[in-house]
């Protein structure tokens, strides 16, 4: 069983180490203009009481599907059909009071949201009174059916990929993917096909070395903990973890349990974390966890695929996060995250290189779908693709139309603007 579960770890989410040179694409997809009058609003979320950025809140338009999340600078990106006036906003993070606003409160530039700390001490009396952590979890995973998504969906999303050396973009790809996400109950894995997608590359930033990430928009969507739970919480294995009690805490203004988790054998890579359950329905809202590396040997040969000779590559730190969203009594996957940092060591060579690679998914709208005939009338990618290789060039701000993306950070926006000036000096 160890053994087995060794396997699904390094499948989860692999690295692929190439000794050679690839050269930037400037072919882009030819633009589609959307099917429907939109209006975007942008903004930032901020901490009301110090103004600083607020990362990762969650921005879902109510009565709809519709919905976003903020960047690292708490900056956000909402494009909203234009028949939509009177609709209402809700902006909710782990930490700080909900709030919900009024479509017009929005600004196409320069929306500013603050949202209040969450100062209200939990006690006993406010949750219910579950006192085993272990069988809490269990019940979390028997009421997966109850709690989760029993119909078949399809759902748009916004994934980005960037690889970093040092603090120097090295590749950045992004895509706007449909999703074909099978029921909660179901054994069936979720098929996905690239709409929208474009990429650059600069490897004179790499030396010889190109560092590619193998899954693209899976490796999010297999964080899907409560989908998936083959990769982390099976049902049989409970007993291989430690699970206790930490300080409960809310989340869109729910009262929440959080379990701190830990897998007991240590002999390969172990997963430790943050389970977020829902007082009430015993429902998995959230997941913070980690994957400890500290068997360098071990991880490599479960996550470095391919590498030069001479080198010696391995993770140094890997970080998982999953969000979920509640439509109409029913919780779906919404945001996947996953950090991963690696180092590469020459011989011969004093310095190590160090490489930071992120990739993200936002459930950005879905929709209840009933008919078999959609993996017919698409190209459907693999979940070994490789972005890098197989999409195409950046291009115009227009690319993405009426699709709701996350707004790019800084640093990446830096380097979008530098590739944009180069392919229009040639």
């Amino acid at each position: 069983m160890k053994k087995f579960d060794t396997v699904l770890k390094g499948s989860m989410l692999s690295m692929v180490f190439l000794a050679c040179m690839f050269f930037i694409s400037t072919h882009s997809f030819a633009y589609q203009p959307a099917d429907i009058e939109y209006v975007e609003y942008r903004g930032e979320v901020v901490n009301a009481s110090n103004g600083r950025a607020i990362s990762s809140a969650y921005l879902s338009l109510n009565n709809s599907n519709i919905s976003t999340i903020t960047n690292s600078d708490g900056e956000f990106s909402l494009k909203v059909p234009e028949d939509l006036t009177e609709a209402t906003v809700t902006i909710s993070v782990l930490g700080f009071q909900s709030k919900t606003l009024p479509l017009d409160y929005f600004k196409p530039e320069g929306t500013r949201i603050e949202l209040e700390e969450t100062v209200e001490e939990l006690t006993e009396v406010n949750l219910y009174k579950a006192t085993n952590a272990n069988l809490l979890v269990k019940e979390m995973l028997d009421k997966k059916d109850d709690n989760y998504l029993s119909d078949q969906s399809l759902m748009t999303s916004f994934y980005r990929e960037t690889i970093k050396k040092g603090w120097n973009n090295v590749s950045l790809s992004e895509a706007v993917v449909k999703i074909f996400k099978s029921p909660y109950n179901s054994s069936k894995k979720d098929l996905v096909s690239l709409y929208k997608a474009r990429k650059s590359t600069n490897y004179d930033k790499l030396d010889t070395l190109a560092l590619k990430l193998r899954g693209g928009p899976f490796n999010t969507l297999y964080l899907d903990m409560m989908k998936y739970t083959e990769y982390v919480l099976r049902p049989e294995m409970l007993n291989s973890y430690d699970f206790k009690f930490d300080e409960p805490t809310k989340i869109n203004d729910r009262y929440t349990y959080v379990i701190d988790f830990k897998e007991n054998d240590k002999s390969d890579p172990w997963y430790y974390g943050k389970l977020f359950i829902d007082a009430e329905t015993s429902t998995l809202v959230k997941a913070d966890y980690n994957l400890n590396v500290d068997d360098r040997d071990a991880a490599a040969a479960m996550f470095v695929k391919k590498k030069p000779n001479g080198s010696k590559v391995y993770p140094t730190e890997l970080n998982y996060q999953v969000d979920y969203a509640q439509s109409n009594g029913k919780w779906h996957y919404a945001y996947g995250k996953a950090q991963l940092e690696y180092v590469v060591n020459w011989k011969r060579k004093i310095f190590n290189s160090k490489y930071k690679i992120n990739s993200e998914m936002v459930v950005t709208d879905w929709q209840a779908y009933a008919g078999n005939d959609w993996k017919k009338t698409v190209d459907l990618i693999n979940p070994n693709i490789v972005m890098v290789d197989d999409v195409a060039g950046f291009y115009d701000s227009e690319f993405w139309g009426s699709n709701n993306i996350i707004e790019p950070e800084k640093s990446i926006q830096n380097a979008i603007d530098k590739i944009k000036r180069r392919i229009n000096d040639e």
